[in-house]
């Protein structure tokens, strides 16, 4: 299944998120969840923790002055790679 986080953590359902999340499993970062992709954030260090694949839209990054306090950790995709993302998974789950 696809995730994708669009909503800032700290408006988010992280809790729930990770439950429903899993192996095989992505997690788009887009919007203003790529906040929860900054280095050392407490979102991040949760999402982590998840065995899903953690992805970050680099186009939103860009546009919020992110760039270079993104965690290295994040894979940045732009926006073929979301289109692979969903081609990829059948169901996406919208957080």
């Amino acid at each position: 299944m696809l995730h994708t986080l669009m909503h800032s953590p700290a408006y988010s359902d992280l809790e729930t998120l990770l439950l429903m999340a899993g192996a095989g499993d992505d997690l788009l970062l887009l919007q203003d969840g790529v906040l929860a992709a900054l280095t050392g954030s407490r979102a991040l260090k949760r999402l982590s923790e998840s065995e899903a694949t953690l992805w970050v839209l680099n186009e939103d990054v860009q546009a919020r002055g992110l760039a270079g306090q993104i965690s290295t950790s994040v894979q940045s995709i732009d926006y073929t790679g979301f289109v692979t993302l969903t081609s990829r998974h059948q169901q996406q789950m919208v957080w």
